[in-house]
């Protein structure tokens, strides 16, 4: 029976990947490196994306490192997860709808031994994709003279991140993660003035490594504690462009796949804290919270700034039993409300993100298999001269199988 579940768990997503060709973003992905992804791993999307103290006993909890010491002896986790969203995006002038399908995560964790664990996992670290056809902007020093931009972006970085925890003792274990960043972003622009156009065809292609700190302090069986401290990054950056002039009679190529340097991306310093306390082993709450300096790099945006973020999440899950014939006995679930204050600063207004969620894990065997399911609801921006609002409808499925791994079969 857990064979033919799990077949048919990985059907579902087979088919949920063949829809993911066609990927729509946030039109917020035209700054900087794109829109940032933020992978949640099993249970988190349910209770408001929090798990900086939580333990990975059940699930690969990428939140923090540390956590990878409580995977049970000889068992090995697999999970690949998934999101879907509906979106809708609305200004002064229109409302626009977009659907949007992604892959989230792929991993894997096993311990190393009673004392250290390893995982490996590879996400989108963040997504550009927009479109933005006719905009009449004034000519500078002009007497009521006007230029065309279409702009078509597209491409994000991938995240392939390697953890390493060790436990200190029966209270404390650290973390060490290496977030290994590359892929490249496209910018396809074209101006027109009268019957003369000029197109510029850019790649920026990135890459560069993002050291973690983490640690989690178990204070006493229902009270946890965790922090993680992301380190400052220069992410390298080199362009390779192309740019072609023409009129109503001639056309001509300045530029043709040109390889020269641009500006570097600066990845700011991220502190996190997390407090993970249960009640009877049946409920438990959790909070995180993360401040990214975003001042400190000192960069911007043709179009806008970035300044420091601020992130605020609450979850709470309920489950009646671990350990129980009655398979509903042994669903948890779980509701979350999370707040992020934005890092882009456009027109003096920081684009914020609220959101509400809803959740449950399925168990799909004795041991940690499960099949996580969360609904998310929120919004992004506001509605003002220079922003737009989004609205979202979010589904994300995680799809975690344990199973019992490093033991001899013994002969009788």
């Amino acid at each position: 029976m857990k064979n033919r579940v799990s077949f048919l768990v990985l059907v579902f997503f087979t088919c949920f990947w063949s829809y993911s060709q066609s990927i729509a973003t946030s039109p917020y992905s035209l700054y900087g490196l794109g829109s940032l992804y933020e992978s949640n791993f099993g249970f988190s999307a349910a209770i408001g994306t929090t798990g900086i103290a939580l333990s990975s006993d059940s699930f690969i909890n990428n939140k923090n490192a540390a956590s990878l010491v409580d995977i049970p002896a000889n068992n090995f986790f697999f999970e690949i997860g998934g999101t879907g969203i509906q979106s809708s995006f609305e200004d002064n002038l229109k409302k626009e709808n977009r659907n949007n399908f992604q892959f989230s995560h792929f991993a894997f964790a096993f311990p190393i031994n009673k004392k250290s664990a390893f995982s490996l996992a590879l996400m989108p670290y963040s997504s550009s994709s927009f479109k933005i056809s006719g905009l009449k902007i004034p000519i500078i020093d002009s007497n009521n003279e006007f230029y065309y931009l279409d702009v078509l972006g597209t491409g994000g970085l991938n995240n392939l991140d390697l953890s390493y925890a060790y436990r200190l003792g029966n209270k404390l274990s650290l973390g060490f993660s290496a977030s290994v960043l590359f892929g490249s972003t496209t910018d396809e622009r074209t101006y027109v003035i009268g019957s003369s156009s000029a197109s510029i065809d850019k790649k920026v292609s990135y890459s560069g490594i993002r050291p973690i700190l983490s640690s989690q302090f178990k204070m006493n069986p229902s009270l946890t504690f965790g922090m993680n401290v992301k380190s400052p990054t220069r992410v390298n950056a080199s362009k390779i462009q192309s740019v072609t002039v023409s009129n109503s009679s001639d056309s001509s190529s300045l530029e043709t796949d040109e390889q020269s340097d641009t500006d570097d991306f600066y990845l700011p310093l991220n502190i996190g804290f997390g407090v993970n306390k249960s009640f009877k082993n049946k409920f438990s709450m959790t909070f995180d919270y993360e401040k990214s300096f975003w001042n400190a790099v000192n960069q911007s945006d043709l179009y806008g700034g970035f300044s420091d973020q601020e992130k605020f999440s609450l979850g709470f899950s309920y489950q009646k039993t671990k350990v129980s014939r009655n398979y509903f006995d042994r669903i948890k679930y779980g509701v979350g409300a999370h707040y992020d204050t934005g890092y882009l600063d456009i027109g003096n207004k920081k684009v914020n993100d609220k959101n509400l969620s809803i959740g449950a894990s399925l168990p799909l065997d004795h041991l940690s298999s499960a099949l996580f399911i969360s609904y998310t609801y929120g919004s992004k921006g506001q509605i003002t001269n220079s922003l737009i609002q989004e609205n979202y409808h979010k589904l994300t499925l995680n799809l975690n199988l344990d199973g019992i791994w490093f033991i001899r079969k013994k002969l009788e």
